[in-house]
């Protein structure tokens, strides 16, 4: 395999004319994460500080918090995207569909895509054997979904130098991992071509909660904002807002009605075309084959 893959540079403002579906000004899709966290590691990240600084194992709290979206958070979630009737891309950890059926199940009767997010909550490059988890995930998800999933986005979107090409050499067509455009990039790997899908760590309730400790409003006044300039900038030509969320942040009830919000603000504009990973590739992908 080839060296790390890095995307050619593109400027906006020399980006080919592309048209949405419907002749929307705007794409938005959202990125529901669903994740195992095993209580045997370290967790992925924290919420409470270790007592005097010396980190424990179990690491109950933390843990705990990340659980508590799986039996919680979920829920309030599913049902404001079910009333709403918006297409999700349903960013799963492989071993989900095992430790937490009735999440995935709900997902597959919502008709929502299945994205790889690895077996489990571990950075890429900590894993024993890449290739073998990057498998895992895929049968695990095809044998609970019944269809082989074509996008993914890495546990925080982390990346060797050889993620790409063992994705794609897979059957992964589609990655959220590089937060690089407002459009979609094409990337050649030793097994073919892999579409960037504009993912974002900014419209992201990791960042905005857990990092930044905004308040609870926070990602309906930075929504709005994201999207009003990203509409206006679709007079000219496509563009795509991504919205990533996750059960134990924005599924507590202090900010579940934000994010509805947000939900809502966008629905009462015309000329948005809500979209799934998938869709978002092969629209891009058509309108290079047919100009």
């Amino acid at each position: 395999m080839t060296n790390q893959i890095i995307p050619n540079f593109e400027a906006l403002v020399d980006r080919k004319k592309l048209t949405l579906p419907n002749n929307a000004k705007l794409a938005v899709w959202i990125i529901l994460n669903v994740e195992n966290w095993s209580i045997e590691r370290a967790m992925p990240r924290t919420v409470l500080p270790p007592p005097m600084g010396k980190p424990l194992i179990p690491d109950i709290p933390n843990w705990s918090w990340h659980e508590y979206g799986m039996r919680s958070g979920f829920w309030r979630q599913h049902k404001a995207l079910q009333e709403r009737l918006l297409p999700v891309t349903f960013a799963i950890n492989g071993s989900v569909c095992e430790k937490y059926p009735k999440v995935a199940e709900a997902a597959l009767h919502a008709g929502w895509e299945f994205m790889g997010h690895g077996f489990e909550q571990r950075p890429m490059h900590s894993l024993e054997n890449e290739e073998d988890a990057i498998i895992k995930t895929i049968n695990s998800i095809e044998a609970f979904s019944g269809a082989r999933p074509v996008s993914w986005e890495s546990p925080g979107l982390t990346e060797t130098s050889k993620t790409l090409h063992l994705l794609r050499k897979h059957g992964i067509t589609n990655i959220a991992d590089w937060v690089i455009d407002d459009l979609p990039c094409n990337v050649e790997t030793d097994f073919g071509t892999v579409t960037t899908i504009p993912y974002t760590v900014e419209m992201n309730d990791i960042a905005i909660y857990a990092l930044q400790n905004h308040s609870s409003e926070e990602i309906l006044n930075r929504g709005k904002l994201q999207f009003d300039r990203l509409y206006s900038e679709g007079e000219e030509n496509a563009r795509i807002m991504a919205i990533s969320i996750h059960p134990y942040i924005t599924g507590v009830p202090h900010r579940i009605a934000a994010l509805e919000a947000l939900f809502d603000y966008i629905i009462d504009h015309d000329d948005v075309e809500w979209m799934t990973a998938k869709e978002i590739g092969n629209w891009f992908n058509k309108q290079h084959t047919n100009p």
